[in-house]
């Protein structure tokens, strides 16, 4: 194909055709167009835009790169939930097996942290012998034995989604609303479900800083999951502050059991249920969001989400005594505190800051090479509202390395604000679409 006349096209605003985005998905997905000639044409994309048809098509053409799933083989509604990722999101942990302790199949496909936003399967693997890289008939055999399985990306399930995430995540185009739109869509579509529950953050800890950037973002991926015939719904959710109290990969698993006991942070079990609710109702196991949400209620009451999440860590080739004993998680040798220098009511956690420190402790990674330290991060024991007197413990800083400390307690230290009035915490859920292909409503 003339690539150049592609890029020449895109980069003076015109919209390309359904045969010119299928041609070059399939031509750069089998090796026929360089990574520099790719580059181009994602940078005039990210400048550019696509258009909802474009868009549209370069999540087909996506899609269609590798195989898409058949799972009609199992009689459950087939319903997933995806994140756009922020810091201490930790909710797939704690939804995916709820979800399917509630009657649902859960194929969740994830991914991994990069920069100061965490990753599922990161924190999946900091649970020893837990496998997220699995072949298809074991991701199917876990299913049929969990109603749950939780891998990485295959090189059958959206290949070109591998390739393009790869290369936009060192030329600085990941932001892209159409780019992120067919990213997500084209893996979650491979999977054959039948719905899909998006969250989608907002805030300084989120891709999309702006109210405005996640709106256009969720009635995108909205429009386009409905046009393929898939049941979509959408939250908008905060990610002003970490979500939850800990930041790191063990640290989170400790949280989303405890969150799976019963006992988790009030924002994010919140969070959880509101996600799982739109699961049950996309699933037609109940007809309203009060029914969505006593289902989630009592699956943990009974103990059976936290089963579900212990057959599954064991089916997939992980140690399921995590559940019972947190010692068996990698465990980090330095805790430090961080305290507050005055009286007052914690008015800002600033979410991005707090991932960046995580990060310099070794929780994240700066490059997709990079070795992450599973034992490590952060949990903070008082949130946006919160009063809290001198000397108080505002966060615990978990290291393995003290030489690492210093620059990220600096870090943490300048995104606290201490405010002499009383403060209200932020709302969680900042919008929705309560139907599918239903016009937005801003709960703002």
């Amino acid at each position: 194909m003339d690539t150049p006349r592609l890029i020449r096209k895109k980069r003076d605003g015109h919209a390309l055709s359904r045969e010119e985005i299928f041609d070059f998905v399939e031509c750069y997905t089998r090796g026929g167009i360089p990574d520099y000639q790719c580059s181009a044409l994602l940078m005039a994309i990210y400048f550019r835009g696509l258009e909802p048809r474009e868009t549209a098509d370069l999540t087909e053409a996506m899609l269609r790169s590798g195989q898409v799933l058949d799972l009609s083989e199992f009689p459950q509604p087939k319903i997933d939930k995806h994140s756009t990722g922020g810091v201490g999101d930790k909710t797939s942990l704690v939804i995916a097996p709820a979800a399917a302790a509630g009657g649902l199949l859960v194929p969740m496909i994830s991914g991994r942290g990069l920069g100061h936003t965490g990753g599922t399967l990161d924190k999946l693997e900091s649970i020893p012998g837990f496998k997220t890289r699995l072949p298809l008939a074991e991701f199917r055999r876990v299913l049929a034995a969990c109603g749950v399985s939780l891998i990485g990306q295959t090189d059958e399930l959206a290949p070109a989604d591998r390739k393009l995430y790869a290369l936009r995540d060192v030329t600085a185009t990941v932001e892209s609303i159409p780019l992120i739109s067919a990213s997500i869509l084209s893996k979650k579509l491979a999977e054959g479900i039948d719905g899909l529950v998006l969250d989608v953050k907002t805030g300084s800890g989120a891709l999309m800083k702006s109210f405005e950037q996640a709106r256009e973002l969720a009635a995108r991926m909205v429009g386009i999951g409905t046009a393929c015939g898939k049941r979509v719904q959408e939250l908008i959710t905060d990610m002003s502050q970490p979500l939850g109290r800990a930041v790191g990969n063990a640290l989170e698993v400790i949280e989303a059991i405890e969150t799976l006991r019963g006992r988790g942070p009030c924002d994010l079990v919140e969070v959880c249920r509101e996600l799982t609710a739109r699961m049950f109702l996309l699933g037609d196991l109940e007809r309203s969001l009060e029914g969505g949400r006593a289902r989630f209620d009592a699956v943990l009451a009974s103990g059976r989400a936290l089963d579900s999440f212990a057959r599954v860590i064991a089916e997939q080739g992980g140690d399921p005594r995590v559940t019972e004993d947190y010692s068996r998680l990698p465990a980090a040798r330095h805790v430090d505190s961080l305290v507050a220098r005055a009286d007052g009511y914690i008015a800002g956690l600033e979410a991005e800051a707090m991932g960046r420190a995580s990060m310099m402790l070794g929780a994240g990674r700066e490059r997709v090479d990079s070795v992450v330290d599973p034992a490590v991060g952060l949990v903070f024991e008082k949130k946006v509202g919160d009063p809290v007197r001198t000397g108080e413990r505002i966060c615990a800083v978990y290291s393995n390395d003290r030489g690492r400390v210093p620059a990220a307690v600096q870090v943490i230290r300048a995104a606290i604000v201490i405010s002499p009035e009383p403060v209200n915490a932020p709302p969680l859920v900042l919008g929705e679409a309560w139907r599918e292909g239903s016009a937005h409503r801003s709960l703002k």
